[in-house]
């Protein structure tokens, strides 16, 4: 809990939603950069939905995402139980954080961060960019190269998300 980390009212605390199904290394820098603006992060993680058919079930998402934050001292993951604008309000955040990898994907984040302010507008939505190497990663495309050639889904992920991976892909 935050509580426990930092004082309630002190921090500056910032939610990054979505399904990281799996969480990426796409995912990893762009809660780095937020973690350098924010004193706290929650990755908060979405069930999936009949949409997004997750590989992954909700409590391996946020297993897998702890270990990968284990190096990154103010985040941490939980589930998003309901409306991420909820969660923000429940964990004081004055901010959503969104990933933007490509152009294509801006009409979905200006719906969404628009939706959001008409819910709660004292929550702020901000979109960071990963980083160059990391801008073609997708979560869809890793379980796509992890389903032919498991091996070389290791350069998108954090190892303990590869872990992740072949054991689902050795039941399969």
């Amino acid at each position: 809990m935050i509580s426990e980390v930092l004082p309630s009212g002190e921090a500056r605390i910032a939610i990054y939603p979505g399904t990281f199904d799996p969480l990426t290394l796409g995912h990893l820098d762009v809660l780095q950069r937020a973690c350098r603006l924010f004193d706290h992060v929650i990755v908060a993680i979405a069930p999936g939905g009949e949409s997004k058919h997750p590989l992954f079930s909700l409590e391996e998402r946020i297993a897998m995402t702890r270990e990968a934050l284990i190096s990154v001292p103010n985040a941490s993951a939980e589930e998003l139980p309901s409306l991420t604008v909820s969660l923000a309000r429940e964990r004081k955040a004055i901010t959503l954080v969104r990933g933007l990898r490509k152009f294509s994907d801006f009409e979905f984040e200006l719906d969404m961060a628009l939706t959001n302010r008409q819910l709660a507008p004292e929550i702020e939505t901000i979109v960071l960019m990963p980083g160059k190497d990391q801008y073609c990663i997708s979560s869809t495309f890793v379980k796509e190269i992890a389903r032919h050639k498991l091996e070389e889904a290791a350069q998108f992920v954090p190892p303990c998300v590869l872990a992740y991976l072949r054991r689902k892909f050795s039941q399969i």
